[in-house]
């Protein structure tokens, strides 16, 4: 017969499984693989999907709670390479005058600016737009010019460059493509958004890629401060996840 010290350890055991396994489920890569979680947003994706004349991406908010994101040590700024991809091609661009670096990222599919061009585009309010539109590297020698002459307009939507060298340029060139920036864009806005795949991608593998995401925001933000996660397409309204 057990004692009834070893039921009441029993006992307690099972009530901390039940109080911590949920919140551990949620960042531990289970989270959305829950089946409920998954039809949830493979509903989503039906009511919503192929509404529009152009593939729509799928956004993920993710909002805070008790995170005083105006200390500097509470902000973030992640990079998450996402496991299925975005699910539409991404478009590169590597600031380089390098010349092993520009060949790499030219024979890669990447977009090629070097220095001159820099300085030229930081003159042009319409070239300077078309920047957004890619997801960039920047060999080291580079990075203080972008930052210098085009700094005030990229740093502020989050797309300054990330730093790139001749030995690594053909694998951040292939997995920037596939990458996330999650940053928080001001000092006191607690929430973060990143694109999480596209509407023609399995739900599974949407499922995936936030999952992915979320577990590298709980690198750096306790389970505890998630106040709520939403996902939508580009053209839709959100639907709440957790």
């Amino acid at each position: 017969m057990q004692s009834a010290a070893h039921t009441n350890l029993i006992n307690l055991t099972h009530s901390i499984l039940v109080l911590v396994f949920p919140l551990a489920l949620q960042y531990a890569g289970g989270f959305l693989m829950e089946s409920e979680k998954i039809e949830l947003i493979e509903k989503f994706l039906k009511e919503n999907k192929g509404k529009r004349k152009f593939v729509q991406s799928v956004e993920m908010a993710v909002n805070f709670k008790g995170v005083d994101f105006s200390k500097q040590d509470n902000r973030m700024n992640i990079s998450v390479v996402l496991p299925n991809g975005r699910g539409k091609e991404a478009k590169v661009l590597v600031y380089a005058d390098n010349k092993d670096i520009a060949s790499t990222a030219q024979s890669s599919g990447a977009k090629v600016i070097g220095a001159k061009e820099v300085e030229e585009i930081s003159h042009d309010k319409e070239k300077m737009r078309e920047l957004l539109n890619y997801t960039s590297l920047a060999e080291p020698a580079m990075m203080s010019v972008v930052a210098r002459q085009l700094g005030s307009f990229l740093g502020p939507k989050g797309r300054m460059p990330k730093p790139v060298s001749p030995s690594n340029a053909k694998d951040m060139v292939k997995n920037i493509s596939k990458s996330v920036n999650i940053s928080t864009r001001g000092k006191y806005l607690p929430t973060v958004h990143c694109v999480v795949g596209s509407e023609n991608m399995e739900t599974r593998q949407i499922a995936e890629n936030i999952d992915a995401v979320l577990k590298s925001i709980s690198g750096q933000v306790s389970s505890q401060n998630l106040r709520s996660v939403y996902i939508k397409l580009s053209m839709s309204p959100p639907v709440r996840l957790l």
